[in-house]
């Protein structure tokens, strides 16, 4: 990769030098103006796919960036939209001009309406809400129309802040039945317990007030130019595909942290999407992980220190001032209320601390059953020390586990790829070379040349028995890599999802510095850039499509638009010449297994209930319009939960299967207690694993397979 790297400043510097591009922008004084020519001279000649700018392009830069900066339309109105519409097909040539008035324009108009927002919320916030009238909450927010006029405007506000006041009413109540129960503790009294209906009201509103307030003053009023410009320019290249994205100096900063993979806090990842911060990745071994009450998918509303009474509101909030309430010193504790995937509303506490990098690298098990070994090993990332590829990575370790399992005399294997998002290329191939002689493993290709093939040359092969490979919806790129490989060599039998992620692509970063010569403007951040995209040596891409797997298995994300395909403006699938290779050629009958493993799905009852729980999720979340009736909310709020206990029973499944640790890790949990836990709570969860279940089952059969047409193969 650094190769590539390497190649690309040497492109762009040809590029910009070779044209009056560079003399010109050094005279030019504006930052702003600098940016979208470097910008768009990179993407127009290093982008992987470039697009044409032309009216078709500034529609889409209009409409995507009104959207950016109001997602819920609560700030412009239809005559600020009338004054916008002048410029839906002008951006275009406003970048190649290096103009930015239809920014300026956008921007000065927010800053006003954000202003006036602040006075609507307030005057609202005096009065008293009605809990009592029929009222109905849209929250449709894309669908929904700008207003218009300011009054019609403030009714939106109102009906927003009616609905946040109601579900901080409810929390009240709840809060103050809890209080007095007969077993509650009464040094955990707050002054709720003898608050009256009106009383509660009012703190309600209170406690909305403060949240606006605090989002306004510590955070929106706290955003400067830049900053605004920085999502102009995200909107910018994000047109081209998801992955292209603008970092700002400090994103870049953040950035080169998390490659060099330290990270502090509750060890989880967050992404913003319309108003609403996710998670998106639970970090194996942090704090999040262990306290088992955060999901991926989950939306965190609130963030409350240990020590404050009042919860901070964070939707709306921009996703780097968001982390700055969550992060903080380790040892102390912070309080996200959630909305969960079901739709639940939960208050969770995390103790912050600093995540354990060594759970992000791979680990095994023995796992017995019928008096039969066989080996699980989980792979979190494709990880890699770029500084030292020797040091360590995911394909050595991966060795050395199955080198130990073997030592067990395992049956069969099974990778767990779930929830892995890639990592290092050169750690997938050399991966996949341990299970199969030799061979391509997948094909990539640059913009306008042919396609490289990287291929396994090391003849030896470390494991040639039974395998299983694990995905899910969330696993992606390096994984699907190594997933469409061993199924196009028929090499292991793919568990998992309908498809992966679908993440084709590959990204280099531009530090934008190094594109101008003597420029005298501070830092302009850096690209990152799609350039290359990944192919299965059969020829297909990954993009889009993923890899499907060869028996499909629903799980709670089946019906939550996750993957790539679900993104704004992902490149096309095609398909390129496949790379000559031969199937595995060993005594396993696949067909057969595939075929007896998808029979034991359809009658499985756990798997049954899992989708019909996604499904009931699913409905959940598309849900748009909410009662503004107390009572009515109320009673929905019931009906769900009481919806939600026919699943409970999926967390209670428990398989028959043994897992135990290998015996170098055994010897270890005599000095370090931490790792015995990590490894009992891991157990723990393969043991109530259908997926895992069913992978062993697969070996099973396999195994089984083998033999048979072995036995027959000597006989004839």
């Amino acid at each position: 990769m650094k190769r590539n790297y390497s190649v690309l400043v040497l492109l762009v510097l040809f590029a910009f030098g070779s044209c009056s591009f560079t003399s010109k922008v050094d005279n030019d004084p504006n930052k702003d103006k600098l940016l979208i020519q470097i910008i768009t001279m990179a993407l127009e000649q290093l982008h992987f796919e470039p697009k044409d700018l032309n009216d078709d392009f500034s529609k889409e830069i209009y409409s995507d960036y009104l959207q950016a900066v109001d997602p819920f339309k609560r700030y412009f109105i239809e005559a600020d939209i009338k004054e916008f519409k002048a410029f839906e097909t002008q951006i275009d040539d406003q970048l190649k001009a290096y103009d930015i008035s239809f920014f300026n324009l956008v921007n000065e108009k927010m800053l006003k309406r954000q202003q006036e927002a602040k006075k609507y919320y307030k005057e609202i916030l005096e009065k008293p809400f009605d809990f009592s009238k029929q009222e109905l909450y849209n929250a449709d927010f894309e669908n929904l129309e700008f207003t218009k006029n300011k009054k019609a405007l403030k009714e939106r506000w109102r009906k927003q802040l009616k609905y946040t006041v109601l579900s901080n009413y409810d929390d009240l109540l709840d809060q103050k039945e809890a209080e007095n129960k007969p077993d509650f503790k009464l040094e955990n009294a707050t002054d709720v317990k003898t608050m009256s209906s009106k009383e509660l009201e009012a703190k309600g509103r209170k406690e909305t007030l403060s949240s606006l307030d605090s989002y306004y003053t510590d955070y929106l009023e706290d955003m400067e130019r830049e900053d605004w410009f920085s999502v102009y320019v995200n909107v910018i290249v994000e047109e081209f595909d998801p992955h292209t994205s603008y970092l700002a100096p400090k994103d870049k900063e953040k950035f080169d942290q998390q490659m060099s993979g330290k990270l502090e806090g509750i060890g989880a990842r967050l992404q913003k999407k319309l108003d609403n911060i996710k998670i998106v990745e639970l970090i194996s071994g942090g704090p999040a992980w262990r306290g088992e009450e955060l999901e991926v998918e989950d939306v965190i509303l609130k963030v409350r220190q240990e020590k404050e009474k009042q919860s901070v509101s964070i939707v709306g909030m921009r996703i780097d001032d968001a982390i700055k309430l969550i992060k903080g010193p380790k040892g102390s504790k912070v309080i996200l209320t959630v909305r969960k995937v079901d739709g639940t509303i939960e208050d969770i506490a995390i103790t912050r601390d600093i995540v354990e990098l060594e759970e992000t690298y791979a680990k095994s098990s023995i796992v017995e059953k019928e008096n039969k070994k066989f080996g699980i090993i989980n792979l979190p990332r494709f990880y890699v020390d770029f500084n030292d590829y020797d040091e360590r990575n995911a394909a050595s370790d991966i060795r050395q586990e199955i080198e130990r399992l073997k030592e067990q005399n395992i049956e069969g294997l099974v990778l767990d790829l779930r929830n892995n998002g890639g990592g290092s290329l050169k750690t997938v191939v050399d991966m996949a070379g341990l299970f199969i002689k030799d061979g391509p493993i997948v094909q990539v290709r640059s913009a306008g040349e042919t396609q490289e093939v990287l291929e396994d040359t090391d003849k030896s092969i470390v494991w040639d028995g039974p395998l299983v490979i694990m995905v899910n919806e969330l696993s992606a790129s390096a994984s699907e890599i190594l997933a469409a490989a061993m199924q196009d060599y028929k090499r292991a039998i793919i568990i998992g999802s309908q498809q992966t992620y679908g993440k084709g692509t590959v990204q280099n970063v531009l530090d934008l510095n190094r594109m101008v010569r003597n420029s005298s403007h501070t830092d302009l951040g850096a690209l990152k850039l799609t350039r290359q995209k990944f192919y299965r040596i059969n020829g297909g891409s990954t993009q889009l499509k993923g890899v499907t797997s060869d028996v499909v298995v629903p799980d709670r994300y089946s019906f939550i638009d996750i993957g790539e395909r679900d993104q704004e403006n992902p490149l096309a699938w095609d398909k390129i010449e496949p790379a000559k290779y031969e199937e595995w050629n060993r005594y396993f009958d696949y067909d057969k297994t595939i075929e007896s493993s998808k029979k034991r799905m359809k009658i499985n009852q756990q798997l049954r209930l899992i989708e019909a729980n996604a499904k009931w999720v699913k409905s959940k979340m598309d849900k748009k319009e909410y009662s503004l009736n107390y009572n009515a909310y109320k009673a929905e709020l019931d009906q769900n939960e009481n919806e939600a206990k026919q699943f409970d029973s999926i967390s209670e499944y428990k398989t028959d299967l043994v897992f135990n640790s290998l015996p170098y890790e055994e010897a270890l949990f005599k000095q370090d207690t931490v790792l015995k836990e990590k490894r009992d709570r891991w157990h723990k969860a393969l043991n109530q694993d259908v997926y895992v279940e069913e992978a062993i089952h697969v070996l099973q059969d396999l195994k089984t397979t083998y033999e048979i047409k072995k036995t027959e193969t000597i006989k004839g």
